[in-house]
């Protein structure tokens, strides 16, 4: 038995698991959000809806959003008109058809961005976590494909994510710190990519919960390097992972629901009323965070929040009495991109180290030392993650860590 011990002891790191690099990158495609309403319109050939037209226009203004990148164009749309639709035709092999190759090749360029930044040879990468909402549902998946992209051997142990939606960025953060942390040497790739054409359709006059969904995702993908144990000499470390948590919160298994059906992903969201989340919300925070006694208030931690409902921002803002500053960072990544699902968190994080290094301050947390990154997906699971910020130089003699 102390022998076994012994080797369990060695099989684990002996530090926290480190956020070590971060790459993001959208399709070169955009539409501002000002005239998102007309281009969607006139595309899915629904101008005649001139009432639900306006409403949608209505739901735009509302989210604060200013542009939206996506890889679906006109060009698409005219050639697989079924995509538009929102009479049930069959368009999910179309829909598949494209995500498949593309989900893949969109989470390429990300994971290269953050191998470059890493610096590392991509032989020491040890393990694979591939999540996407929106891609295609295949055997084998993505992560074997990105294999062969990026060229890891096949030995490189993977695992395929699925549909964790806008708090799906926290999951695979989560177990990537579970494997980085009983996995000595190990090095976790994580790629998160989002095409939303998959959930793209028409506007529909009996279900009026669709038109949100039209309104707030974009397209986008991510990709952090995660390990324990981080080698100073070469590796530059951002972000702890100090604690990671899940739970779904009471009442709200019907307000952000989806399913793959013939013409796609069909997504229905129908905000909860504050009085079922306030509480919940709250409490479970204190749950993770109080125990640590490393965050003395609210409002001395740094914070990045992927909502699944743009008034869930508004909603934590109140409940948590945080300072306007607070969120201005997550507010501005979802204003320039959208809410691209599970990616979304890693572009927060991206630039709040820029700015960081930009402004000078002292941690790649804003100034903060701790900091707080909440993500809410389908279910409502409520996805809580708990950052140590490192310094923007790693020591006195090292030069300052630059983009």
């Amino acid at each position: 038995m102390e022998a076994i011990n012994e080797i369990r002891q060695a099989q684990r790191s002996q530090g926290t698991a480190a956020v070590l690099a971060i790459g993001t990158v959208t399709p070169p495609n955009f539409i501002n959000q000002s005239e998102y309403a007309d281009y969607y319109f006139r595309v899915t050939k629904s101008e005649h809806l001139k009432d639900l037209k306006e409403n949608f226009q209505r739901i735009c203004d509302e989210t604060n959003i200013r542009k939206r990148h996506f890889h679906l164009t006109e060009e698409m749309l005219e050639k697989h008109p079924k995509i538009t639709s929102n009479k049930d035709q069959e368009s999910l092999d179309a829909r598949q058809d494209i995500v498949f190759g593309e989900v893949p090749k969109l989470g390429l360029e990300a994971a290269e961005r953050a191998i470059k930044e890493w610096g590392q040879p991509k032989s020491k990468i040890t393990h694979l976590l591939f999540h996407t909402t929106t891609g295609s549902i295949d055997m084998p998946g993505a992560d074997r494909q990105m294999l062969r992209l990026l060229g890891l051997p096949p030995s490189t142990k993977r695992s395929m994510m699925y549909h964790q939606s806008c708090s799906g960025g926290n999951t695979v953060l989560r177990l990537a710190k579970d494997l980085a942390e009983n996995t000595r040497g190990s090095r976790v790739l994580v790629i998160c990519s989002e095409i939303s054409l998959t959930a793209f359709r028409g506007p529909s006059e009996s279900h009026n919960d669709t038109l949100l969904p039209q309104a707030i995702f974009g397209d986008g993908a991510a990709a952090v390097i995660v390990g324990a144990d981080p080698d100073l000499m070469v590796e530059c470390p951002l972000y702890d992972i100090i604690a990671a948590s899940q739970t779904i919160l009471p009442g709200t298994e019907d307000a952000y629901i989806g399913h793959i059906r013939q013409d796609g992903l069909t997504l229905q969201m129908s905000p909860p009323a504050p009085e079922l989340t306030s509480s919940s919300i709250v409490n479970n925070l204190k749950e993770i965070v109080e125990p640590l006694g490393i965050i003395r208030n609210w409002n001395w931690a740094f914070w990045a929040i992927n909502p699944c409902f743009p008034t869930f921002l508004q909603q934590v803002e109140t409940d948590l009495d945080l300072d306007k500053e607070k969120l201005k960072l997550t507010k501005d990544v979802l204003a320039e991109y959208g809410n691209m699902m599970s990616a979304t968190i890693f572009f927060m994080l991206d630039e709040m180290r820029k700015q960081s290094v930009g402004e000078g301050q002292a941690t790649v947390g804003g100034g903060r030392e701790y900091g707080i990154l909440l993500g809410f997906g389908a279910g409502i699971t409520m996805e809580t993650t708990v950052l140590r910020a490192y310094e923007t130089t790693t020591s006195q003699e090292d030069d300052a860590w630059t983009i």
